[in-house]
C-alpha cells in the first residue's frame, strides 16, 4: 500500500544541471527574481554526467555574466592554433587551410563537467535551488493532461522490487512550468515527444557517440591551446567518424573520437576505434610515459534543422541537447544550449507559458545557425568522399542550397550479417595496430569513469523481449549491443540453459548508444537511482 507522497511547489522546474538549463535559471533570475525556480540533476554532483569536448564560443556566456573572465572556470584555455588532418594507418597530412566551421579563434577550451559546476553556484547566489542526485524517472501531469512537474524516483527499491531498509519514496516536483535540459537522448524528452507527437513533422533524430579521455603528459609535450580534429583513419570510407586533441593547461590532453551511429557495419566497435586512434603514431608519441585521468562516453545529437521536434507541449518545452540543437560542422553545440536555455528564460519572463516557445526559437539565431548546415551530417551517408564534396558546395553556398537531405533512424542503417558479408566480419580487424596504450579493454576504461550503481536495484537497461537476443539478432546482427556499448555492459554468455543476455547495468556510463543503436529498438534507457552512474572529473 503506498503512501502519500511528499510534494515540492514551484514556478518553474528545470530537468538537468547542463550548461542549457543553467543557463537558463541563471537567466529567469536575473529577469524573474521573485519566482521560484528549482534544477534537479541525476548526477552525484553537478559536473558529474556531463561530457563534451569541450571548445566553446563564448558569445552566451559574455551575455549571461559579463564579467565572467575575471573568476573563470578551473579549464579554461584560450584556443589559439587550429589544425586539421587526414589520416593514413602510419601516417596523413595536414590540410593547408582549416575548414571555416572549425576556425576556432576567439573560442575557450573548457572543461563542460567543469564549466557546469561553475556555474551552479552563481545560479544559487540568485536563489535558483539546485538539487544534485535528484533522478527525474517521470513527468507528472494535470486534469488537463498537461505536464505539471516530475517525479523523482524512489530510493533503495531492491532488484526484485522489494524495499530494502534505507527505502525512500520518491517526491513530487510540481511546477506551472517543466523545463527539460536533459541533454542527447533524455528518457524524460523520449517519453513526452512520443506522448505529444512532437516529432509528427520532422525527420528522425540523429546520433553519434563521443569517447572521451584526459590524460596528464609528459612535460613539454602540451601545447595549451593548441586544437587538433582529424578524419580518416580508423574509420572505413563509410563510415562517419573523426577525433578530436585539445590542448590544455598542467600538462593535460584532453582527446576523444566521434563515431556516427549511422554506421553500417554490424561489427563495428567505436570504442576499440577510439583506441585503435589514440595508437596512431602522432597521437601516441604524444600519450606515451603519461597516465589517464579520466574517461568516459557521451551520446551526440547530431539530426540538426531536420530532426527537430516541436518544442513545446502543454506545461513543458525543451532547451538545449535535449532540442537537438548541435552545430555538426563545428562539433559544438555549448554556445546553442545555452543561448536556448537563455532564450526560453526570456520567453518565459514575457508570457508565463510555454506556449509560442517553439515559433520563437524557430525565428532566432539558433535556428539560422542550423539550417544553414543542415545538409553536413547527411552528405555522408553516401560516403565520406561525396560527404568532402557535399561539405564543400554547402560551405561555398553557406548552406543556400534549395534542398534539404533527409535524416533517418540510426537504428535502421544497420547492415545484417548476410548483407554485410564477409567483408563485415574482416573490417574490424583490417588495418588495424597492435594496441600498447592504456586502457586494455572496456572494463578498464570504465575505472576511469568512476562509473557506480548499487548493483541490488532495478535494472535500468529495460530489454522487452530477450529471446529476440539470442535468437533473432544472434542470427541476423551477431548481436551488436555487444560491440556497440563502449562499457562492456551487454554480454553474451551460455549456461546449462544455453545461450542468455547478461546486462552488467553497473558499468553503465549513460551515454545512451543502446537505446539508440539497438535494431529492434527493445532496449529502453530509463534512470537508475539517483545519484548513480558515472562520477566525470574534468571532462
Amino acid at each position: 500500500m503506498s503512501s502519500e507522497r511528499d510534494v515540492m511547489e514551484y514556478d518553474v522546474v528545470t530537468v538537468g544541471a547542463g550548461p542549457a538549463g543553467l543557463a537558463f535559471a541563471i537567466r529567469l533570475k536575473q529577469l524573474k527574481p521573485e519566482l521560484s525556480v528549482c534544477v534537479i540533476e541525476k548526477a552525484s554532483t553537478i559536473g558529474a554526467h556531463i561530457l563534451s569536448g569541450a571548445v566553446i564560443e563564448t558569445g552566451p556566456l559574455d551575455e549571461l555574466l559579463p564579467n565572467w573572465r575575471k573568476a573563470p572556470p578551473p579549464i579554461c584555455v584560450p584556443a589559439n592554433q587550429d589544425e586539421f588532418w587526414f589520416l593514413s594507418k602510419t601516417g596523413g597530412f595536414k590540410f593547408p587551410v582549416v575548414p571555416p566551421q572549425m576556425n576556432n579563434h576567439g573560442n575557450v577550451i573548457v572543461s563542460l563537467g567543469a564549466l557546469c559546476a561553475w556555474l551552479a553556484p552563481q545560479a544559487e547566489a540568485l536563489g535558483v535551488e539546485i538539487y544534485p542526485g535528484f533522478a527525474a524517472a517521470a513527468p507528472l501531469f494535470d486534469e488537463h493532461h498537461a505536464v505539471c512537474g516530475v517525479r523523482i524516483g524512489d530510493m533503495g527499491v531492491a532488484k526484485d522490487g522489494s524495499h530494502k531498509p534505507g527505502y525512500t519514496q520518491g517526491i513530487d516536483i510540481k511546477a506551472k512550468i517543466t523545463v527539460l535540459g536533459e541533454g542527447a537522448r533524455g528518457h524524460l524528452t523520449k517519453d513526452l515527444v512520443r506522448k505529444y507527437d512532437l516529432d509528427r513533422d520532422a525527420d528522425p533524430q540523429s546520433y553519434s557517440i563521443g569517447i572521451k579521455e584526459l590524460w596528464q603528459v609528459r612535460t613539454g609535450v602540451c601545447e595549451p591551446g593548441k586544437i587538433v580534429h582529424t578524419m580518416g583513419w580508423p574509420a572505413d570510407p563509410k563510415t562517419y567518424g573523426g577525433s578530436f586533441l585539445y590542448h590544455l593547461d598542467k600538462d593535460r590532453i584532453a582527446l576523444g573520437y566521434v563515431s556516427g551511429l549511422d554506421y553500417q557495419d554490424p561489427n563495428y566497435q567505436p570504442y576499440e576505434a577510439f583506441q585503435q586512434w589514440k595508437n596512431h603514431p602522432s597521437v601516441k608519441s604524444l600519450l606515451e610515459g603519461g597516465t589517464i585521468l579520466s574517461a568516459g562516453a557521451r551520446a551526440i545529437v547530431t539530426g540538426g534543422y531536420q530532426s527537430l521536434p516541436k518544442l513545446e507541449m502543454p506545461g513543458a518545452l525543451l532547451i538545449g541537447d535535449a532540442a537537438g540543437l548541435l552545430n555538426v560542422p563545428k562539433i559544438k553545440g555549448t554556445h546553442q544550449a545555452m543561448r536556448s536555455g537563455m532564450m526560453a528564460a526570456e520567453h518565459i519572463a514575457a508570457h508565463g507559458t510555454s506556449v509560442g516557445w517553439d515559433a520563437t526559437l524557430r525565428a532566432s539565431s539558433v535556428m539560422k545557425e542550423l539550417k544553414k548546415v543542415r545538409n553536413f551530417k547527411p552528405g555522408f551517408k553516401k560516403g565520406r568522399l561525396f560527404g568532402l564534396i557535399n561539405s564543400g558546395w554547402e560551405t561555398i553556398t553557406a548552406g543556400l542550397s534549395p534542398w534539404t537531405m533527409k535524416v533517418s533512424a540510426d537504428y535502421s542503417s544497420l547492415q545484417k550479417l548476410d548483407v554485410a558479408g564477409s567483408a563485415a566480419l574482416e573490417r574490424p580487424k583490417r588495418d588495424y595496430l597492435e594496441r600498447t596504450l592504456a586502457p586494455r579493454d572496456r572494463l578498464a576504461g570504465v575505472y576511469f569513469a568512476a562509473t557506480e550503481h548499487d548493483e541490488d536495484q532495478p535494472v535500468h537497461l529495460r530489454v522487452s523481449d530477450t529471446d529476440i537476443c539470442i535468437t533473432t539478432c544472434a542470427t541476423e546482427y551477431g548481436n551488436p549491443c555487444t560491440r556497440f556499448c563502449p562499457a562492456g555492459v551487454y554480454e553474451m554468455v551460455k549456461d546449462d540453459n544455453g545461450p542468455r543476455l547478461q546486462i552488467n547495468a553497473a558499468n553503465c556510463v549513460h551515454c545512451k548508444t543502446c537505446d539508440i543503436k539497438d535494431p529492434y529498438q527493445i532496449i529502453d534507457w530509463v534512470t537508475p537511482e539517483g545519484g548513480a552512474g558515472p562520477n566525470y572529473q574534468n571532462l
